[in-house]
């Protein structure tokens, strides 16, 4: 069972490290399909997408949500939220990579973590523990710093971190599954998208039928390296634990750094540096305490545990003596079946012996 266990976590870590190694080499994928504009990429990776994830839920005959989305506006009215942000989101990144902003969309993923604690606090009124709120102040003093450095906000950054922590906050309010959602989404997406690419087509000005056929099949790819990286995702999330998927996130912008700093030779001078370190640090002590308090929750989870089941056994000890000199003397027990029964009506013949439950020592 262990064994197994063990496995089941591998495969888990190869999801992870595969959803977001390929999220982190986005920025090395979108510059393959110019000459199309950021609109048109924008647009077929809405239309492929829900192609993709549609035959995928088709094979795994997964449409019972379908219907009750469909009878729940409150819900249908979140995805097209959802849908909205989430376009706002990829729009930007892509036009940020193919010119020459890699770095600064990179930020915006490190900052999300701050960002989505920010909304927390504003929107959803939660309480911040110390180390969270030193992060945060942080990572304000970071953007500030940085503002500097590029001298005006880093806005690509901020439209990224905020665009994507809205869109994690709806879907947390929507409550659907990883490919149901992105298939709900692009559903919404698709028939403006799809208008757009038919008005761009008619114009002359498509790339899809004027650059080639590996232009074209390029650009349908945009489907399978949307849904791809979320699949291994979804199967990395129902094996590792929750803390883990938490440290495995920095990869993504942390891959979309280097490639902004080692292929596409993004100037970095000092003060973007200082910006990022203070990024990192308040990255850090998130990281910190967000395992700090899951070492402490598993502590406290085992230890009890560990009283729960001594008082189990010091129950089961009381009956025990309880019951073994009702049986030596011949009478039933308190509580025993019949009342004027024989010497067999009350206790059974292993009466004395103390079963104690297993205890769970796992974390």
């Amino acid at each position: 069972m262990a064994g197994k266990s063990r496995g089941e976590q591998r495969i888990g870590l190869l999801n992870g490290f595969a959803a977001y190694g390929m999220w982190g080499l986005f920025p090395l994928f979108f510059p393959l399909l110019k000459p199309a504009g950021a609109t048109e990429v924008l647009a077929h990776r809405m239309v492929w997408s829900l192609a993709v994830v549609a035959a995928v839920l088709l094979v795994l005959r997964r449409w019972k949500w379908a219907g009750e989305l469909l009878r729940q506006p409150r819900r249908l009215a979140l995805i097209a939220a959802a849908a909205a942000v989430i376009a706002t989101n990829w729009g930007v990144y892509i036009w940020a990579v193919n010119n020459d902003r890699v770095v600064e969309a990179s930020l915006g993923y490190f900052i999300n973590p701050l960002v989505t604690i920010a909304l927390g606090v504003l929107l959803l009124k939660e309480r911040l523990r110390p180390v969270q709120w030193a992060a945060v102040g942080i990572g304000a003093v970071a953007v500030v710093v940085l503002a500097v450095g590029y001298g005006r906000p880093p806005w690509i950054s901020l439209i990224l971190a905020f665009s994507f922590g809205t869109y994690g906050l709806i879907k947390k309010k929507v409550n659907l599954g990883g490919l149901e959602s992105l298939a709900a989404e692009t559903a919404i997406q698709f028939l403006p998208a799809l208008g757009f690419l038919l008005w761009l087509g008619a114009r002359g000005d498509s790339t899809f039928t004027s650059e080639g056929p590996g232009h074209a099949a390029l650009l349908a790819t945009t489907g399978i390296v949307t849904a791809l990286p979320l699949i291994c995702f979804g199967a990395a999330a129902i094996r590792v634990p929750l803390s883990t998927i938490g440290l495995l996130q920095y990869l993504a912008p942390v891959f979309q750094f280097l490639c902004g700093v080692l292929y596409f030779h993004e100037a970095m001078p000092a003060e973007r540096w200082a910006g990022f370190a203070l990024v990192w640090l308040a990255l850090a002590l998130l990281t910190w305490d967000a395992l700090h308090t899951a070492h402490r929750a598993a502590r406290n989870l085992r230890a009890a545990a560990t009283a729960e089941a001594a008082a189990e056994a010091m129950a089961e000890a009381r009956a025990a003596a309880a019951t073994a000199p009702a049986a030596a003397a011949g009478v039933p027990a308190a509580g025993g079946a019949g009342g004027a029964g024989g010497a067999g009506d009350g206790a059974p013949s292993n009466a004395g012996e103390l079963k104690v439950p297993p205890v769970d020592t796992r974390p």
